[in-house]
């Protein structure tokens, strides 16, 4: 069984930083893409960022240059470090990554349970 668990949400004044963190443990062989969604009140999931096995890292236009994805594939985590946080950037952030748990058995996305991000003065 695969578990991902996040830290580090929490809340923080108009043009602050956090920085969170999605740790993978359990049955894993194999970790590839890893990446972090947010969802806000009324509105769907969105991709924020990911990150291949590789650590080529993709943004959605509304981070760009504010927000930072990275990983420690040898901790199977992680990490979103967002900086400049606007009051539009409150949301629940989920943690994903496609894992395979043997070496024969194929990918799965796994989901994390979510921490609040909160950006109000």
């Amino acid at each position: 069984q695969v578990q991902l668990v996040e830290s580090g949400g929490g809340l923080v004044q108009p043009g602050g930083s956090l920085r969170l963190s999605c740790a993978a443990s359990g049955s894993i062989f194999s970790v590839n893409t890893m990446g972090w969604y947010r969802q806000a009140p009324g509105k769907e999931r969105e991709l924020v960022a990911a990150i291949t096995s590789g650590g080529s890292p993709n943004y959605a236009d509304s981070v760009k240059g504010r927000f930072t994805i990275s990983r420690d594939n040898a901790k199977n985590t992680v990490y979103l470090q967002m900086n400049s946080l606007k009051p539009e950037d409150t949301a629940v952030y989920i943690c994903n990554a496609r894992i395979a748990a043997g070496w024969s058995s194929p990918f799965y996305n796994y989901w994390g349970q979510g921490t609040q991000v909160t950006v109000s003065s």
